[in-house]
């Protein structure tokens, strides 16, 4: 007892707060050890979180007789001041909080006395750190999903100030087809749609509340899981103690949710480098979404475009390294778990970052219409026009495709322009000639979902009422 006593009280001389195991380990805890362990540089942005779930325990404790009232209004009053100590800096961290968790819990026993040692009854870090998370998660993924949406905002403007400009369509990034340029930004609204799809169903799964399954097992205090979680605004409680406080399927979700976000913005930002080339030239970026050279005086880079395609790689890593952690693991609570939150909000910050740079960028592009159209001119780029108008006469496609590819092909071979041999080749001639007039191929796309101008301005307005029903789902999950 009195060796006990003594690594208590050495952990009072070194950290200014006993550590919340000290009962168990007679000495104090070796330097390295508190080094390698602690959390609070990370975790400290979920002090809102464990304040909130704080007051929920305290008022569920109230509810199952465990404090009194008098016990509850001073707990309560105790968290509002540490609160607005952490919202007006004026919050003092001492060298033994380890976590948010024990700096808040620290801090409130300062304050209550022998009433805030009664804060942690019942509960665990083990629950109380997956109950922050999940609340930050909720909060922050749907904030994340509305950012998405203002880009996808932004490109159905640019869409549709775009009207009739066209471009050349690639694959294998060779001139295919020509594709309206409201049809091209559209397609990389669609993809994002998907991931705000994502993001709002990985919130639905982890709206589960942990709170009451303690360190693994439960509790044989009366706690009330039930009444904590409504406290708290999560749509239910968990169902198995050993699950709830094991689970991290929800960040590792949420981390592929932004790691093919963060794909989707790289193929975007991608094209804005191609784009912006002066080897493209169909998009001059604002000066301030564009940085200079520190050699090259002419240099206009794309940087914001290039870093969104960069940081895609960073993003992915995230989703790795934590699926690596976890594959391992037995249940239920392990410190390995320590590790989801570094990449969880690390992920968060540059997806966050990427968005609003890259919304930035693409509103304040300058398209070059006349670049887009003279490239996309080119008489090859209707050769699918002029197959499908021979199977419109009756001919097999795969002759007619025959047909067109051995004409395009004789005319790279010969220097014979392209339209002088379907004049005269005697299934196809002079009326066939007008599919390769300037701007006629891209009006003939009118299959639904099309790039064709009647196909696209139906797009827009499905477009448009889509990203109305997303800013009614996101309200809703805020």
């Amino acid at each position: 007892m009195v060796s006990r006593a003594r690594g208590a009280w050495r952990a009072v001389e070194r950290f200014g707060f006993v550590t919340l195991w000290h009962g168990r380990l007679a000495g104090g805890t070796a330097d390295v050890v508190m080094d390698y362990s602690v959390s609070l540089h990370i975790d400290r942005r979920l002090a809102t979180d464990d304040i909130a779930g704080s007051r929920a325990h305290v008022r569920g404790l109230g509810r199952g007789g465990l404090l009194s009232d008098t016990e509850v209004v001073e707990l309560l009053a105790a968290l509002d001041t540490v609160e607005g100590e952490l919202a007006d800096g004026s919050f003092v961290f001492a060298p033994g909080d380890e976590d948010i968790h024990t700096a808040v819990e620290r801090r409130v026993t300062e304050l209550a006395g022998d009433t805030g040692a009664k804060l942690h009854t019942g509960r665990s870090r083990n629950d109380q750190v997956a109950t922050d998370l999940r609340l930050y998660a909720k909060r922050e993924l749907t904030a994340l999903a509305g950012q998405v949406v203002t880009l996808q905002e932004v490109l159905l403007e640019r869409a549709t100030e775009a009207g009739a400009i066209y471009l050349p369509g690639y694959t294998h990034l060779q001139r295919a087809q020509p594709v309206l340029l409201a049809h091209h930004l559209m397609a990389h609204g669609w993809s994002l749609a998907r991931d705000v799809d994502r993001l709002l169903a990985t919130v639905v799964r982890l709206d589960v509340s942990p709170l009451g399954a303690g360190a693994l097992a439960g509790s044989s205090l009366p706690l009330d899981p039930d009444g904590t979680a409504s406290d708290l605004g999560f749509g239910g409680r968990f169902e198995n103690s050993l699950d709830a406080v094991s689970d991290r399927d929800f960040v590792a979700e949420a981390l592929f949710d932004l790691a093919l976000l963060g794909v989707h913005l790289s193929r975007l930002g991608e094209e804005f480098v191609l784009w912006s080339t002066e080897e493209f030239g169909f998009a001059r970026l604002d000066d301030a979404f564009a940085t200079g050279s520190s050699m090259l005086p002419q240099k206009k880079n794309p940087d914001v475009a290039e870093l969104a395609r960069g940081k895609s790689g960073r993003l992915i890593g995230n989703l790795t390294g934590l699926m690596v952690t976890l594959k391992g693991l037995p249940l239920a609570y392990n410190r390995d778990l320590q590790e989801d939150k570094e990449p969880f909000f690390d992920s968060l910050d540059q997806s966050r970052l990427a968005l609003a740079a890259l919304t930035g960028l693409v509103s304040t592009t300058a398209f070059q219409a006349g670049r887009m159209e003279e490239a996309a001119n080119g008489p090859a780029v209707a050769a699918i026009d002029l197959a499908e108008w021979l199977v419109e006469r009756g001919m097999p496609f795969r002759q007619a495709h025959s047909v067109v590819g051995g004409l395009v092909h004789d005319s790279l071979e010969r220097h014979v322009p392209l339209a002088e041999l379907v004049e005269g080749h005697p299934a196809l001639g002079i009326d066939a000639v007008a599919l390769l007039e300037p701007g006629v191929a891209v009006t003939r796309r009118t299959t639904p979902g099309g790039a064709g101008p009647a196909a696209v301005e139906a797009q827009v307005t499905r477009f448009t009422h889509r990203l109305e029903a997303d800013r009614i789902r996101i309200t809703a999950a805020s």
